[in-house]
């Protein structure tokens, strides 16, 4: 037998066999199944020819996952991990090492979906229920959202959701000038397409004249401020309420602990971020931000919000409540186009002051706040007395004049960064991580050569606190048996599985979601994330130190184009909301730059993703709604008539691609042409590009604009809900107007774009992130996931996905017919199962076939979205035919229960389906009523006997929870 060639031997391509779940016989069976006679056949006669790519990606070939990691190692270690005490918003911090394997690292948490199947998500919505419970008592507000992307996109939400819920009627907030800058740069983006107006105060005479004015609806203040000063807001806040405004305090959690509270000084919004409660600075994110507010704002309140109503048995069950408010259920009616949220950075935060509980926390402010004050004391021996202010928790500013650029200097070379401002000034931030031997360092940086140190004993003993006795906090925080009972790793160990437990996740099963792409999140992508030379990167730090994430984003941004046909790529947008928004942004700038800003009309398929019309309200633009044919494809007569209308001020048409309804419709390409007739420009949602990377290019066959979710095609783990990356995508001419960050570039960590990267300088929007990166830590995983796959995997990848899906719709043909599909009946990369005719057979609705396939150990499909009462199903190419089968059987095993209904051997009120999900307590009561055996409930087909996920809750009331909206601690234990 001759020897196997080398290059077979190494197996470049040895990852596509570990991401992409079906075999060559596997694929030969379903191709069977399916009726024709190659996947390459099957997806020419999906894909119009009239878009297909003409040449293929020019990426990297495919590597090994250790090649992958050795190359990306590299990369990383050009990224210089320097002691930070730069601060603005990111700070060091210690991640317990049992939150940090058994959360962060762990699939049971970072595999979740948004959990918006109730029954299966009581371990994550219990986190985040500690989470705003946790965030409500430090900020002393009565009511908590699960959290938000980042400080300065809340600081945003609290500006819109201050606007439409006071009597107030001028358009302006007024903005305390020492907030972060990136803050105040992210609300300037958001409020000039809304018309609303920032007031800046740089001086305690500006703060006084904008307050004392009758034009603004809002005022926000920082505090601690930027600089570091405190004091007591209460008399600011009493004018500012005099005037009919809202006060928004950005806020320090940790400074918390030891602070007199927004709430008990009357603030009615507060925002601020979690970040320093475990979560590394990760050159940016993700983290979680958080939105708490006063009772009487709390239906408008943004963002996704846990609450706790009961299951069907009466007993406790989180949920999310008000899911009505939800954008993609208002759709241009919504007031914020956020449906995502930060969760597993939240669980990560709640879990870290579950661990510490409030001594342990108080012991981090204190010793923070400690050091802080012992550095003050020996600065000033040193002769740099002249401070901003006397106040402080854990940031010091100091004139330091002529001599501000060269200790800023003498810093770097000593391993440290310092923060410039207002260029004669140095702040430092001190945090959980910093020590006495850091103090020492400050000192040295400061005395420069051949001067003595301050005694550090000595000031140990003599420096004042910096914090006034009349501002420190004298309210109790964190008082639930919860933050004081998990204190060993032993019992945090435990809470944290037990948790897991209660959730059904990827790591347990297929999550056969329509339009959310669930794929592997494979652990070789997830490894370099906790790298220190990428989590321990302050996103403002001096470029030379962000070089291995600069030349990240470089390749990344070069692969995505390769994978879009796009000129340009931003990667700052950290959800695809976010990316949808920036998008528009760059569309209506570039009217504008043409003397077109009259150009406000938005021409939107009835059914597209709910975030589209959100997201044009959102950058002033006016939605026209365009029908669809009873195949679910842009009514192209509606279309042409829509832009003749609106000719002279058409802006742009959103679509998505392949449809929502999981279609490649025919006439894109016509449909872009006419759109572009009309001088409009044609946004194509990116959601789901996992039915077209290698396939077809949106960038190719026109499209503008694109977004995409890196946390659904591109690997990034859903975490429950988040986080995510959202890059905007763009053609050649609207590349100046993708996304800027003036922070980044203003403190040297960011250069001011060059021509010819993708990133070319021109006329741009402002930030739509706080980070230039946006969520940059978790870039590593989509690097490694098309590094590992190279070209010909990506397009394989796509290929099986249409293929799976195709299969499944074959399979469930008998049974629940797909709504929507092509002219020789063939779908996408999801199908949409029509079970609208059941209601009338048997009384089952779509959501009862949800429930009970809880009972089978599955993740519901998307329910009734985009057509009421159906499920859209998306297999993704990571399943195996194995669990492909197992799903199309548990579908059909329904079907046939559905059969029992239709011919009365049960009853419509009392059958597995509308009694489901069953819990092991129901099935262990000692009565048993319902018509059908207790074996049937529990264990529908055999298999289950030997791994059986049991669903802790019964079916979970949602009117009830949004009638008695309950959304803090006790945790259900100790409700039932």
């Amino acid at each position: 037998m001759p020897a196997l060639p080398l290059s077979a031997l190494e197996n470049a391509s040895e990852f596509h066999a570990r991401h992409i779940g079906i075999t060559a016989a596997d694929e030969a069976h379903m191709l069977s199944v399916v009726g024709v006679a190659s996947r390459r056949a099957l997806v020419d006669s999906i894909v119009p020819r009239s878009i297909a790519r003409a040449s293929s990606m020019r990426l990297p070939p495919a590597c090994t996952e250790a090649e992958a990691l050795a190359e990306l190692k590299t990369i990383a270690g050009k990224n210089r991990v320097m002691k930070s005490f730069i601060g603005q918003g990111y700070y060091g911090t210690h991640t317990p090492g049992v939150i940090l394997r058994n959360v962060l690292e762990n699939p049971a948490w970072y595999t979740a979906y948004t959990p918006y199947q109730a029954e299966i998500s009581q371990g994550r919505m219990e986190a985040l229920v500690n989470f705003q419970t946790m965030v409500t008592d430090l900020t002393g507000m009565d009511i908590a959202n699960a959290s938000m992307l980042d400080e300065a996109t809340a600081a945003a939400e609290a500006m819109t959701l201050a606007r439409r819920s006071v009597r107030a009627k001028g358009d302006t907030l007024v903005l305390f000038g020492d907030a972060h800058p990136q803050t105040i740069e992210v609300m300037r983006t958001r409020a000039e397409p809304m018309g609303l107006t920032l007031k800046l105060a740089n001086s305690a005479a500006e703060w006084d004249a904008a307050i004392a004015g009758d034009d603004y609806f809002a005022a926000l203040i920082q505090y601690p401020a930027s600089s570091g000063w405190v004091q007591d807001w209460s008399e600011e806040i009493a004018k500012i309420h005099a005037k009919g405004a809202a006060a928004i305090v950005a806020a320090d959690l940790l400074a918390l602990t030891l602070l007199k509270s927004p709430g008990e000084m009357g603030a009615d919004i507060v925002i601020g971020s979690t970040q320093r409660f475990g979560m590394p600075m990760g050159a940016g994110g993700p983290h979680a931000a958080f939105m708490a507010c006063k009772d009487s704002f709390k239906r408008s309140l943004p963002g996704r919000l846990v609450g706790v109503s009961v299951d069907v048995h009466g007993a406790p069950a989180y949920r999310l409540a008000l899911q009505t408010r939800e954008q993609h259920i208002r759709r241009e009616k919504a007031t914020s186009n956020i449906c995502t949220a930060q969760v597993l950075p939240a669980v990560i935060a709640s879990m870290y002051a579950v661990y510490h509980g409030p001594e342990g926390l108080t012991r981090i402010a204190e010793r923070t706040a400690r050091l802080t004050a012992i550095l003050k004391a020996g600065l000033t021996q040193l002769g740099f007395s002249h401070h901003h202010h006397a106040s402080a928790f854990d940031t010091l500013c100091l004139k330091t004049d002529d001599a501000t650029d060269s200790i800023a200097a003498r810093a770097v070379q000593m391993g440290a960064n310092l923060r410039k401002a207002w260029d004669v000034y140095l702040c430092i931030s001190l945090d959980e991580t910093s020590t006495r031997a850091d103090v020492q360092l400050l000192w040295r940086i400061f005395a420069g050569d051949g001067r003595a140190l301050p005694d550090f004993a000595t000031l140990e003993q003599q420096a004042p606190a910096l914090i006034p006795a009349e501002l420190r906090r004298a309210s109790p925080f964190l008082t639930h048996p919860v933050f004081n009972t998990h204190h060993s790793e032993t019992a945090m160990l435990r809470y944290i599985r037990q948790l897991s437990d209660k959730d059904l996740a990827l790591d347990r099963s297929m999550i056969p979601l329509g339009s959310c792409t669930m794929k592997l999140n494979a652990t070789s992508e997830m490894i370099p994330i906790t790298w220190p030379e990428f989590a321990q990167i302050h996103p403002f730090a001096p470029a030379d130190q962000l070089a291995g994430y600069a030349e990240l984003d470089r390749l990344l941004r070069d692969w995505l184009c390769q994978a879009t046909g796009y000129a340009g790529v931003s990667l700052q947008p950290n959800a695809g909301s976010q990316g949808e928004y920036a998008g528009l942004l760059a569309i209506k700038a570039w009217h504008a730059s043409r003397g077109q800003a009259n150009r406000n009309v938005c021409l939107i398929p009835s059914s597209a993703h709910g975030t589209n019309p959100a997201s044009a309200q959102m950058v002033g633009l006016q939605v026209v709604v365009v029908q669809c044919d009873d195949n679910g494809n842009v009514d192209m007569a509606d279309l042409k008539a829509q832009c003749e209308r609106h000719a002279a001020d058409l802006a742009c048409v959103m679509i998505t691609y392949p449809s929502t309804h999981g279609v490649f419709e025919t006439q894109v390409k016509e449909l872009c042409e006419i759109v572009h007739r009309h001088g409009a420009r044609v946004y194509l949602d990116g959601a789901n590009m996992n039915a077209l990377v290698g396939v077809a290019a949106p960038g190719e066959f026109g499209g503008d604009v694109s977004h995409l979710n890196l946390h659904k095609t591109f690997c990034i783990p859903h975490g429950g809900g988040g986080p995510g990356v959202g890059p905007v995508c763009v053609v050649e001419d609207l590349v100046p107007f993708l996304p800027g960050h003036a922070t980044a570039q203003a403190s040297g960590s960011m250069p001011a774009p060059a021509a010819g990267d993708g990133m070319a300088p021109g006329p741009r929007v402002g930030a739509v992130s706080a980070a230039p990166l946006g969520n940059a830590a978790v870039l590593p995983i989509s690097w490694m996931y098309i590094r590992m796959m190279g070209a010909d995997g990506l397009t394989a990848a796509t290929e099986v996905a249409i293929l799976s899906a195709n299969y499944i719709s074959k399979r469930l043909a008998d049974h629940y017919p797909t709504l929507y599909a092509s002219g020789n009946g063939h779908v996408a990369h999801e199908c949409i199962l029509d079970l609208r005719q059941l209601k009338d057979t048997s009384g089952v609705m779509a959501e009862d076939v949800a429930k009970r396939l809880i009972d089978y150990g599955f993740h519901a499909p998307t329910l009734s979205f985009p057509v009421a009462n159906t499920l859209m199903v998306e297999p993704t190419e990571s399943e195996d035919l194995a669990e492909l089968d197992r799903f199309v059987d548990a579908m059909i095993a329904i079907r046939q229960e559905i059969r029992q209904i239709e011919n009365g051997t049960w009853p419509q009120d009392d059958n597995p389906l509308k009694n489901a999900p069953h819990t092991a307590e129901a099935l262990l009561a000692d009565e048993w009523k319902h018509p059908y055996p207790r074996e049937l409930a529990a264990y529908p087909v055999a298999s289950l006997r030997r791994l059986k996920y049991w669903a802790p809750v019964g079916r979970v009331d949602n009117v009830y929870g949004d009638r008695n909206l309950f959304c803090s601690c006790p945790p259900i234990q100790e409700l039932a």
